[in-house]
C-alpha cells in the first residue's frame, strides 16, 4: 500500500475548553497519511487518477474551520471520517497538534488510525 501524505498543515481555528479559549483562534498543524495505490497515477502522470494533497488540505481546513470545537480529539475524528468518505481510500492515520497548549512540553496532541491498514 502506498501512501498520500500532509504534514504539518496549519490551520487557525476556535478550539478549546475553556472559555477564553472560545473567544480567540490557536493554531493546530495536522499530519495527515491516507493510504492509495499510486501505480496507475504514476504511470500516466495524471493527477486525476491519485489522491490530490492540494484538494485534500483545502477541505480539511474548511472542515476544521466550519465550527468551534472544544477537543482535539473531535477533530481528529471529524478528519479522518471526512477523509475515509469523501476519498477512494481505505485507510487514513491523522495526528492533530495544539503547539502552546502546554508550555513545558514541546508539542502536545492525538493521533488515530482509521480504516484497514
Amino acid at each position: 500500500m502506498d501512501m498520500v501524505f500532509i504534514k504539518q498543515l496549519q490551520i487557525d481555528t476556535v478550539i478549546g475548553v475553556y472559555e477564553w479559549e472560545k473567544t480567540i483562534t490557536q493554531r493546530l498543524e495536522l499530519d495527515l497519511e491516507l493510504a492509495t495505490d499510486i501505480r496507475q497515477a504514476a504511470a500516466g502522470d495524471d493527477i486525476r487518477l491519485t489522491l490530490d494533497y492540494a484538494v485534500i488540505s483545502e477541505k480539511v481546513t474548511a472542515l476544521v474551520c466550519a465550527q468551534p470545537l472544544e477537543l482535539i480529539e473531535t477533530v481528529a475524528e471529524k478528519v479522518a471520517q471526512m477523509l475515509l468518505t469523501d476519498f477512494a481510500t481505505p485507510a487514513v492515520r491523522v495526528r492533530v497538534c495544539k503547539p502552546g497548549a502546554v508550555p513545558a512540553a514541546a508539542n502536545v496532541g492525538v493521533e488515530i488510525r482509521r480504516g484497514a491498514w
